[in-house]
């Protein structure tokens, strides 16, 4: 039950996370050269964008993608089970909903949203390098220089675990929801809007709740 569950939660993901990857990294090279020029070195541009992809925007609008994904599909599929009554033959074969149906949804996305991010935070790297070196005129060697100057460890698993914590909010923001499910069809879409603003609004939480405990 864990794999299918990761393999549709985590692997089926990755082509929406590296798309927002790229522009990502794109757009942060570009900002970062206009913040810059003619007040700092520009191979800062290099510090910005590992820095930033690694630490807030990778994890975050990867977790804000997959929000709409994962808990979407996640609050869809119970509250389908809901209405019509699968959850209940569950109860009355005596199958606990939670650790059947619950549990493995979120350990699932707990383990493969670090898993998307990190793919993301890869590619967002490698694209703003590739937009410095060929529209700002900034060099391999200055991009890596800045990239390595500024750069700790703590970067790259703050954000990795960050993205794991979006992952078990999103997944049990699905599960509530679906399980909540009332009134047929027009309940199930109801729940699910729900579910992907619930997990929305529990990426922002988390993301502030994690900036106080990195300072």
């Amino acid at each position: 039950m864990l794999v299918p569950q990761m393999l549709r939660l985590g692997v089926q993901s990755i082509p929406i996370a590296l798309f927002i990857a790229v522009f990502t990294g794109i757009v942060l090279a570009l900002l970062a050269s206009y913040i810059f020029t003619g007040t700092v070195p520009l191979y800062f541009v290099g510090a910005l964008v590992g820095k930033t992809i690694m630490m807030e925007l990778g994890p975050v609008l990867t977790g804000m993608a997959l929000a709409g994904r994962v808990g979407a599909s996640i609050a869809a599929e119970l509250g389908t089970m809901k209405v019509t009554e699968q959850v209940d033959a569950l109860e009355t074969l005596a199958f606990d909903p939670a650790s059947y149906l619950v549990v493995p949804r979120v350990l699932a996305a707990t383990l493969m949203f670090p898993v998307v991010t990190a793919f993301a935070i890869a590619l967002g790297v490698v694209t703003g390098w590739i937009t410095a070196v060929n529209l700002l005129d900034l060099s391999t060697v200055e991009f890596v220089k800045g990239l390595r100057m500024f750069y700790v460890p703590k970067d790259l698993w703050f954000g990795l675990l960050k993205a794991a914590s979006f992952g078990a909010a999103v997944a049990l923001a699905g599960s509530l929801r679906g399980l909540s499910t009332a009134g047929g069809a027009r309940g199930v879409g109801r729940e699910t809007t729900r579910a992907v603003v619930l997990g929305c609004e529990a990426i922002l939480v988390l993301d502030a709740f994690w900036a106080l405990v990195l300072l």
